[in-house]
Order: structure tokens, then C-alpha cells, then sequence
């Protein structure tokens, strides 16, 4: 639960930093497309850090599917590594090939979401 909650913060901070690092440094210096990247990549890392926060205090007041939380926090945990991460790597490199690996971040947090939603389901 407390990884979780660490691990949020720990990204909100890095959204936070990254998406200010795209507004002041970036802009001008990439295209507009690339910026339309970063931003999106900067927008889904904090929906998702908040998403590790809420997924730690879930674990907390959640008792029979609680194993199911946090496989959904390693799976949102591994969707902003790749969604987010593929984004940024993509934008700074201008390497095109990075955006293959955008999708897997996607369903990584489609299959996070799933399980919160399941775990939810079973508590009713």
C-alpha cells in the first residue's frame, strides 16, 4: 500500500517537472506535433500517478480482492513507464520507432483499470 502511495508521488513530481520542462524548454525547439506528444505523454503520467496514490489507499480499505490491487498498480506503474516514457524518448530522440512502444503503456493501463474495476465489482 505505502509502495503505491511512494510511488504516486514520486511521479506526480516528475509529471509535474516534465511537463513544465515541455512548456518552457521544448516549446520553439520541437515541432508542434512532437509537442502535441510530450504534453500528452506529461497529461497521462499524472492521471496515472494519481491512479498509483488512489490504487495505495484502495489496499488499504479493501479486504478479499486486495490481491488484484496491486497488480493493477504495477500494471498503471508500467503503462507510464512505456505510454509516457515512449513519448518523451520519442520527442527527445526524434526517434519515430519509439512510438511502437507507445501502445503497450496503453494497454497496460486499460488492463490496470480493468482490475480496479474487478476488484470493486467484488466488493459489492
Amino acid at each position: 500500500m505505502k509502495l503505491f502511495v511512494l510511488l504516486g508521488s514520486i511521479n506526480m513530481a516528475l509529471a509535474v517537472a516534465i511537463g513544465a520542462f515541455g512548456a518552457h524548454v521544448l516549446a520553439g525547439k520541437v515541432t508542434e506535433k512532437m509537442l502535441q506528444n510530450w504534453n500528452t505523454g506529461a497529461h497521462y503520467h499524472i492521471i496515472h500517478a494519481l491512479a498509483l496514490i488512489g490504487v495505495g489507499l484502495l489496499m488499504s480499505k479493501v479486504n478479499g480482492a486486495s490481491s488484484l490491487l496491486p497488480i493493477a498498480g504495477w500494471l498503471i506503474f508500467a503503462g507510464i513507464v512505456f505510454f509516457s516514457g515512449s513519448l518523451y524518448t520519442l520527442v527527445l530522440t526524434g526517434v519515430r520507432t519509439w512510438g511502437a512502444v507507445t501502445p503497450i503503456g496503453g494497454v497496460a493501463f486499460i488492463a490496470g483499470w480493468i482490475l480496479v474495476a474487478v476488484a470493486a465489482v467484488k466488493q459489492l
